[in-house]
């Protein structure tokens, strides 16, 4: 015993007999866990004293329980069951989107047979009369890819790295519209006649953009995996995009972002013809001194008929790694 407890003639110190207040709550808890209703109830039962259950009540009981549970599976799928109008508007949007995908599909086959008709004039109008001419028309119809091409060629193929989070993705580990651009370039200075990605043909007026996670190519969205098809030389477009920008951007995509890269040489490939072609004609303004060339942009022939070839810029784009 301290001094803390003694008094100052050495006597002990007497402790309060009553306990803090603070405790009365816990301590009438501890006393009596029971309420005194409840506790009541269970002497009367225990006594015999209690309500007994009859058959009609438990009966009662259950009807209860049962429309108490019917009543809120009716309610969950009234909730659950979409609204009238809803499903009406739902109907009609449907019903637009099939029409316009029709429409869609007749307007691009009569492009085609307008396209073909226009060729098959061209053909019999030339004749064998001026064969250089023909020639150059061809060239330059599938230079702009206004006419479908067939060849052997460059397969490539790119794919967005394996993730374990799907939602989370680096985008640097995803293929980007800028790594398109560079290839695509690198192949038409490799001396590639036709070029297409995802069935998309490229022509000297396409642009290769992004849109959140889709590549966009002449406003069609892509996904991975990206195949980009060139007809040409495989011998060829392999050694100099090797030796190329391309080649080391495909090397660093695989090694550092996981990027899947595949090559392959072909030795028949089927390519379409650009979905839609808008005539376009450039002209030397007036007092320029310049001679007045004019240049279609989509279909790549010059004035004179010479193919005009698409350069290493003609396929723009808008971000980079």
């Amino acid at each position: 015993m301290t001094s803390r407890h003694t008094q100052g003639d050495g006597q002990p110190t007497a402790r309060p007999a009553l306990v803090d207040a603070s405790m009365t709550l816990i301590n009438e808890f501890y006393r009596r866990p029971l309420d005194p209703g409840y506790a009541l109830a269970a002497q009367r039962r225990q006594a015999g004293a209690g309500p007994s259950r009859t058959r009609p009540g438990i009966a009662a009981l259950v009807v209860l329980a049962l429309a108490l549970g019917l009543g809120t599976t009716a309610a969950t799928l009234q909730l659950r069951k979409p609204l009238g109008q809803a499903n009406e508007a739902r109907r009609v949007l449907e019903s637009q989107i099939t029409e316009r995908g029709d429409e869609a599909a007749d307007l691009q086959t009569q492009a085609t047979a307008l396209g073909d008709e226009i060729s098959s004039l061209q053909a019999s109008v030339l004749g064998d009369a001026d064969a250089s001419l023909r020639a150059a028309l061809d060239a330059s119809a599938v230079e702009s890819g206004a006419v479908e091409v067939t060849g052997k060629g460059l397969r490539i193929e790119l794919s967005d790295a394996t993730s374990a989070d799907a939602d989370d993705v680096d985008p640097d580990a995803r293929v980007q519209d800028s790594d398109l651009q560079v290839l695509v370039n690198s192949l038409w200075e490799a001396g590639a006649e036709a070029i297409a990605i995802n069935g998309q043909r490229l022509a000297a007026t396409t642009a290769i953009r992004s849109a959140g996670s889709a590549v966009l190519v002449d406003l069609v969205p892509l996904s991975s995996p990206y195949t980009v098809e060139a007809i040409g030389d495989s011998v060829t477009m392999q050694t100099d995009l090797a030796r190329s920008s391309a080649g080391q951007l495909l090397a660093t995509l695989r090694a550092t972002y996981g990027i899947g890269v595949e090559m392959s040489s072909q030795r028949h490939l089927d390519l379409p013809a650009v979905r839609v072609t808008t005539l376009r004609e450039a002209t030397v303004p007036a007092g320029s001194g310049l001679p007045d060339l004019r240049v279609d942009p989509e279909d790549g022939a010059g004035e004179d008929g010479g193919p005009v070839s698409p350069s290493a810029d003609a396929v723009a784009g808008s971000s980079r790694r």
